[in-house]
């Protein structure tokens, strides 16, 4: 694992913010000993008390670390960059882009020196460590990408792949939050009609929709293995999904995640 001493976080918004926190709470670095810079300090005085180190000073940071998060928007990375390349190393740095569709390509045409990079795609999971983590690497070690990887697993699980499957891991993974929420919305809904109250319909959707996701990470059996277990002979399990499947579920998510696939690759472009 990294030293507990070289992280920097550029651009400690809410994704940082949760970074910084997931990975000290996994106690693979120290608060005292990992940089989080943003314009506005104010915003992290909480952090501050914490004793995490906070600075305007993006030199600084990078100046004392080894693992460099670049949580910025992507308008921003280029001034980034261009600021901190006087003080990369090669020999010394590892930078980390969690910038929503930003090539590795393109963070090299700003550097000066050829880097270790990895690129990184989490979602807002990260918040409670319940992250899905899609990364992929370049020039990087197989120390160095075994370590970030360990970072992320700190905020849920975390998988290398392909770069060119980035964008459709965000589809998936991280607008992929919002589909599932909206599942839960119509369950909900749907409860309510039942008879439920809107609390009660809400809170039996959310557990009934972790129920069926932690069979599935904790059994690693494929969704009809266990659909197969709540389903019976002309019950109304299977008159459920039926319905559902005559009213086109399968085919609109599908529809859904190529849309988002298809607007990804032109906003990112």
């Amino acid at each position: 694992m990294a030293k507990k001493h070289d992280i920097a976080i550029i651009g400690a918004g809410n994704l940082g913010i949760a970074i910084a926190k997931g990975i000290t709470g996994a106690k693979l670095a120290k608060p005292k000993n990992m940089y989080l810079t943003r314009r506005h300090l104010e915003k992290l005085d909480g952090l501050k008390k914490q004793k995490f180190q906070i600075t305007s000073d993006n030199i600084e940071a990078v100046q004392h670390s080894e693992y460099i998060f670049l949580c910025v928007q992507p308008k921003q990375l280029a001034a980034v960059l261009d600021e901190i390349n006087p003080v990369l190393d090669p020999e010394k740095h590892v930078l980390i882009s969690t910038i929503t569709g930003v090539e590795i390509s393109t963070i090299e045409e700003h550097l000066e020196a050829q880097m270790p990079i990895i690129r990184a795609m989490p979602n807002t999971a990260t918040a409670i460590q319940e992250s899905m983590t899609c990364m992929c690497g370049k020039n990087v070690s197989e120390d160095q990408l075994k370590d970030v990887k360990t970072l992320f697993e700190a905020l849920g699980e975390a998988m290398i792949i392909d770069e060119n499957l980035m964008k459709a891991a965000t589809v998936l993974a991280a607008s992929g939050i919002a589909f599932f929420l909206r599942y839960i919305r119509a369950a909900t809904q749907g409860g309510i009609q039942l008879g439920f109250h809107a609390e009660e319909a809400q809170k039996i959707a959310m557990q009934t929709a972790r129920g069926a996701a932690s069979l599935l990470v904790e059994g690693e059996h494929h969704p009809e293995t266990e659909i197969d277990k709540v389903t019976t002979p002309q019950g109304c399990t299977i008159a459920g999904l039926n319905e559902m499947e005559h009213q086109g579920l399968s085919s609109a998510v599908i529809k859904g995640l190529m849309a988002s696939f298809e607007k990804i690759n032109t906003i990112t472009q």
